[in-house]
């Protein structure tokens, strides 16, 4: 099944989408909610969303993030990203990388929807995007194996992790973050689709086979398949429980993927700003298979409130 969060005639509602329509819960109802009474009740409410409600067309809709995730892990799981980037300051995939699903977490204050306005964050001038897929926690647990986080992974959907580069090869500079480079709008997209719907495209490795797209002003600037991840999902979800919680509602983005998932992937590789940063008019297109369809087009953002410099203490 697919669920969607949106907003008709002001107001928002959740609900079961089907046949470019979507079908309200016969309740009011937050889907994070559903999500945390587990997988029969958001099944139920879905079933009966399709037999008792009246569906509306989704043109007609304004598509919302799915879930509001009370946290967000973003990994870095695709090695032709990871050494595409790093080529372009000269360096390779470190050793570091091989060992473990590195992660960071991200502002989950930041979500937008699959069809909502981006601004350009304050101060950048390299702006980027970032064709992810997530999986969404369906139950908490802790200290899991790879084999009992599959049961805690209740669906998937697309994530765009816009991205300051400039501001955020600044700010690493002094050893944390990303943080203001990633902290303006993630999109979270279309609708949450449920894991079941996409265990047919799991391959002998475990991993979900699925083609990713990405364009930019209708041209296709990167493609890759979700299987080139180094992790699985429920590798990365066993990590993020390692000696912690993860919670019903939370967000594990794979990491962008390879062959020009991201523009600093292709900077890195062509040695030059080509194709050149997002500006304000540019719509980043990224189609998911079995998942969907996102579309969001850059506006202008506001200026940086002024800062004073560090005051040296030494």
């Amino acid at each position: 099944m697919k669920f969607a969060t949106f907003v008709k005639d002001g107001k928002q509602q959740s609900g079961v989408v089907a046949d470019d329509r979507v079908h309200p819960f016969d309740r009011p109802v937050d889907l994070l909610d559903l999500v945390t009474e587990g997988e029969d009740a958001l099944r139920t409410a879905g079933i009966r969303a399709l037999t008792r409600s009246l569906p509306v067309p989704l043109p007609d809709v304004r598509l919302l993030p799915p879930l509001q995730p009370p946290t967000v892990r973003d990994y870095m799981t695709f090695e032709s990203h990871v050494a595409g980037v790093a080529q372009g300051y000269g360096d390779t995939v470190p050793e570091e990388w091989y060992a473990a699903p590195a992660f960071y977490f991200t502002n989950p204050y930041a979500m937008i929807g699959a069809h909502d306005e981006v601004p350009v964050p304050p101060g950048c001038h390299r702006f980027d995007f970032e064709l992810e897929v997530a999986a969404v926690v369906g139950k908490a647990g802790r200290d899991l194996t790879p084999e009992q986080a599959r049961a805690h992974i209740i669906g998937y959907t697309i994530l765009n992790d816009w991205s300051a580069r400039d501001l955020q090869g600044r700010e690493m500079k002094v050893k944390l973050g990303p943080a203001k480079g990633k902290d303006t709008s993630t999109t979270l997209g279309p609708w949450l689709v449920t894991a079941d719907e996409l265990e047919p495209h799991r391959n002998a490795e475990g991993f979900l086979d699925l083609a990713l797209t990405v364009a930019v002003n209708g041209e296709t600037v990167g493609q890759d398949r979700l299987a080139n991840m180094a992790w699985t999902f429920e590798d990365m979800a066993a990590y993020a429980s390692r000696g912690t919680w993860i919670r019903p509602g939370d967000v594990l983005g794979s990491g962008t993927c390879g062959n020009g998932g991201c523009l600093a992937e292709l900077w890195g590789r062509n040695g030059l700003f080509e194709p050149p940063p997002l500006v304000p008019g540019d719509t980043v297109t990224m189609t998911v298979e079995g998942i969907g369809t996102i579309s969001n087009t850059v506006v202008e953002g506001v200026a940086p409130v002024p800062l004073a410099s560090a005051r040296s203490r030494r």
